[in-house]
């Protein structure tokens, strides 16, 4: 089997050189690292990882843990960490615990086992046995899209302000009547947005109607039911704020079986924009998350964790984008 030794003598330098080129510890010179990699491949060399995690005390994985199937826009939070830990030469384990508080202290547990360096958590709506567990074993630990807790290093958007802005526009179209289709209850994102809606309709002076406020689940079919159901009341809404991109799609299910037109019967506005939002007829007017730069920022804090667990936690939020297109009622 190929050594480090090995490819040292065919680089004609120090073992210690090799390990800092193929791990990134210390800057070698350009020509010193050609020649480290040239041997590399050349006697086909592969790391013993095992070895070195072992010296290290490190893996170079961390966990990810969110439910990527069943949300569009967590697919893209996936796809932005990924990147980022791979720039950072770590390998990401993803985990999906479907929104389940149970489920989710035990692919956490898992992850642990398996020896991650860290963890990114999007918290279910009862995380508390997850995030006991983490801190009891010392795992470095990011929270991700749902902030919930300032004694964790946590990233997300500004949900509360984007969403007022939302419901905003459409009472600036003389809506007096704004139905909302909020997410699964419990999550943060559900109570930062539902409460966001309500601030703008208090600054207005309208009312705030519980009637006018339904659960989506945060799914498709959720949202589906529950905008039939704002849709059958004695007085509907003439406009609709739904909480996230797969309700979206639920609730212009609705509006299309009720034979209901937007913006023309009832206007419609959203959290989170996705690549078929352009396609709709009329397009959607939506609040756009910054998907990348979170999944990024999250990978980042948390390698500073894990370089420095002492440090003091930081919360980031980051501004979303309000894109007006016609389904609020807007001209093209």
């Amino acid at each position: 089997m190929v050594t480090m030794a090995d490819v040292a003598r065919m680089a004609g330098v120090s073992t210690a050189t090799v390990s800092h080129v193929l791990n990134g510890t210390r800057p070698v010179r350009a020509r010193t690292r050609e020649q480290v990699l040239s041997a590399v491949a050349a006697t086909h060399y592969t790391p013993n990882t095992v070895a070195r995690s072992l010296a290290t005390a490190r893996t170079t994985t961390m966990g990810l843990v969110l439910s990527a199937i069943s949300n569009p826009y967590f697919g893209e939070l996936l796809h932005g960490a990924e990147c980022a830990a791979a720039d950072a030469g770590y390998t990401l384990l993803l985990v999906d615990p479907h929104e389940d508080p149970e489920y989710e202290l035990t692919v956490v547990s898992r992850l642990h086992h398996h020896r991650v360096d860290g963890v990114v958590l999007a918290p279910s709506a009862r995380p508390d046995e997850a995030l006991a567990y983490l801190a009891r074993h010392r795992v470095p630990t990011v929270l991700l899209d749902r902030l919930i807790d300032p004694a964790h290093d946590q990233v997300g958007s500004e949900n509360r302000e984007a969403t007022a802005a939302l419901t905003g526009h459409l009472a600036d179209h003389g809506h007096t009547r704004i139905g909302l289709v909020a997410g699964l209850q419990g999550l943060a994102t559900t109570v930062e947005r539902r409460d966001g809606h309500r601030d703008a309709l208090v600054a207005r002076g309208l009312p705030v109607d519980p009637a006018l406020e339904v659960s989506g689940s945060s799914s498709t079919e959720g949202a589906r039911v529950a905008t039939a159901a704002l849709l059958a009341l004695d007085d509907p809404p003439t406009a609709i704020v739904v909480g996230n991109n797969s309700m979206t799609i639920g609730a212009m299910q609705a509006l299309r079986a009720a034979g209901l037109v937007v913006p023309r019967d009832v206007a419609v506005a959203a959290f989170d924009d996705f690549a078929w939002a352009d396609l709709f007829s009329p397009r959607l007017t939506v609040v756009a998350q910054p998907f990348d730069e979170i999944a990024r920022t999250a990978v980042h804090l948390l390698l500073a964790r894990i370089a420095d667990p002492d440090t003091p936690p930081h919360t980031r939020r980051i501004a979303p984008e309000l894109r007006i297109r016609e389904s609020c009622g807007c001209p093209p």
